[in-house]
């Protein structure tokens, strides 16, 4: 049996869409769905649904009943108190239900790239941290890890629009991309495979070289109007967080994830790309996913 989280998330619909692609019917699927009505209706007829937070440990105990298999994702929470909290919250109730020892073999969860060189990152340090508390139960774990999502653009329907968008970061270095399609497969293809065993970072690292500035022009190209990218400091990201509805803490963990992703340059052009769990490039995401979602 498969549990699946998050499954009307940006990723996990994406999961749950390529897990009932191939399933043949002999493997149960549930998900857990704080609003099932946001499923749909091949997800509702062909899961069992329990609504609810999978931070809730009760309602996370009874949906990983008899289950082997866990796709994880902590969704995001601008209002919470504490970054790391927020992190905490989810990974410590799905830590007991694995102790627990009633059948769940694998898990395969969204992290990030920077392992081993990201610190004081806010939002990424405490996904990697998210990972060493599930690894040390024991559990075969997959950590499904890509660096700057393609898919942040979209949260800049409006500039783009204008001809711009913001990046808190310098605009003439590389920075990776990657596709949240590909994440979605690379996960999806993981948890329908029962053969691997241990733990391992499985790499989503997109095939281009671009700087924001590179990214700029593919924009102008393919929105076919002049598009230009703005730096913005880290406290500038952070005031934008904060007008946004963010919470002082996530706020600042976003600031803080910004100035160690430059300084440290933990999405930059030392992760080498991996065509074989992220093909997909930025022209191709432009051309699919961001021009259809803003002449719409």
């Amino acid at each position: 049996m498969i549990v699946i989280t998050t499954p009307t998330g940006q990723i996990g619909r994406q999961v749950l869409d390529h897990v009932l692609d191939a399933m043949d019917g002999t493997t149960p699927v549930r998900v857990i769905a704080r609003d099932p009505s946001r499923l749909t209706p091949r997800a509702r007829e062909r899961t069992e649904i329990f609504q609810g937070s999978h931070a809730d440990p009760d309602l996370l105990a009874a949906a990983c009943a008899g289950a082997d298999r866990v796709f994880w994702l902590v969704p995001p929470a601008p209002g919470a108190d504490s970054v790391e909290d927020h992190f905490r919250a989810f990974t410590l109730p799905l830590c007991e239900v694995i102790g627990r020892g009633e059948g769940v073999e694998r898990v395969v969860a969204v992290s990030t790239a920077g392992r081993g060189v990201a610190k004081n990152a806010g939002q990424v340090s405490a996904s990697l941290a998210m990972d060493d508390r599930i690894a040390v139960t024991g559990v075969h774990y997959r950590a499904v890890c890509p660096p700057f999502l393609m898919e942040n653009l979209l949260g800049q329907a409006a500039a783009l629009h204008s001809g711009e968008f913001f990046m808190p970061l310098t605009v003439d270095r590389v920075l990776r991309t990657c596709a949240t399609a590909d994440i979605a497969a690379t996960a999806a293809r993981l948890l329908l495979d029962t053969s691997w065993t241990g733990r391992a970072d499985v790499p989503v690292i997109g095939p281009d070289d671009l700087t924001p500035e590179g990214m700029a022009q593919v924009l102008s190209e393919v929105l076919d109007r002049t598009v230009r990218v703005r730096r913005i400091t880290p406290e500038d990201y952070r005031a934008a967080a904060l007008r946004s509805g963010a919470s002082e803490a996530m706020a600042q963990g976003l600031a803080d994830m910004a100035t160690a992703m430059d300084d440290q340059g933990f999405y930059g052009p030392t992760e080498p790309s991996t065509p074989d769990t992220a093909p997909t490039g930025f022209r191709e995401w432009c051309e699919t996913v961001l021009r259809p979602a803003l002449l719409s």
